[in-house]
């Protein structure tokens, strides 16, 4: 996770609502529509393949989904397929940016993407962090902070593991394939090929991380386990920093 200065977001029939009010966990019709159109769009353009422990996805309680990030299409895949899955709607962090844009920001915010300054300070950002998983909502994170320009895992940033360290709560590992050939860095969607999206199973933190004294240990520690959980759902190619010792993991056909 990229946790950056947050800017309010503003109260609405989506959903969304100022600093101190909850927040919702509800598909909103809006965000139903949103993901059939993603779903529809995706199918339409490329082959989509998810899998893993779709059964065991949890339904209650705050949740950190975390995937590895290879392109623009990784939010469109995920914001689809696993809201479904969840049956509730998805909270994420995005670039203030993206909220400025005519028409558009309006639909963003709608979305339960809330609006962070990127290059500032990450006080704000990782307390709206905390306060979507202290109500008991899922919070989106991709704990590389930015996509990986090679298609292979690049060293997490901490704000993922401090997240979970803090507030307990289960994260829901998830790797995504393809996505870097169907939707390139600075190019558009390339019709045709395959992506994939799977899903591990939720698991905690163990205490003895969460109890910890040495907090610069315990982040380090906790970094490591979630990657690796990452890891372990990808291909060889794609584990990066995270392969095993001796793996060969070359760049995985990736952003051009």
């Amino acid at each position: 996770m990229t946790a950056k200065r947050m800017t309010r977001p503003q109260p609405g029939s989506d959903g969304t609502s100022p600093v101190g009010e909850p927040l919702s966990d509800d598909i909103s019709p809006f965000i139903g529509l949103i993901g059939f159109i993603a779903r529809m769009s995706l199918r339409g353009l490329t082959r989509v393949s998810v899998e893993g422990a779709l059964d065991a996805v949890p339904k209650r309680g705050p949740l950190i989904v975390a995937s590895n990030h290879l392109s623009n299409a990784d939010g469109v895949l995920i914001g689809g397929f696993v809201t479904p899955l969840l049956g509730r709607r998805i909270h994420w962090l995005g670039k203030r940016e993206m909220v400025e844009w005519p028409v558009l920001g309006k639909l963003v915010e709608a979305s339960s993407i809330h609006p962070v300054d990127r290059g500032t300070a990450d006080v704000e950002a990782f307390r709206l962090a905390r306060r979507i998983l202290d109500e008991g909502h899922v919070l989106m994170v991709f704990p590389e902070g930015t996509r990986s320009p090679t298609g292979a895992l690049q060293e997490a940033r901490d704000g993922l593991a401090m997240l979970a360290l803090r507030t307990a709560a289960p994260i829901l590992p998830m790797a995504v394939t393809g996505t870097e050939r169907f939707w390139p860095r600075h190019s558009y969607p390339h019709p045709g090929g395959r992506i994939t999206l799977r899903v591990g199973e939720a698991f905690s933190l163990p205490r003895e991380m969460t109890d910890s004294t040495d907090r610069r240990a315990a982040k380090a520690a906790a970094t490591s386990m979630i990657m690796h959980r990452i890891a372990e759902l990808l291909p060889a190619a794609y584990r990066g920093a995270y392969g095993s010792p001796g793996e060969v993991t070359p760049a995985a056909g990736a952003a051009e």
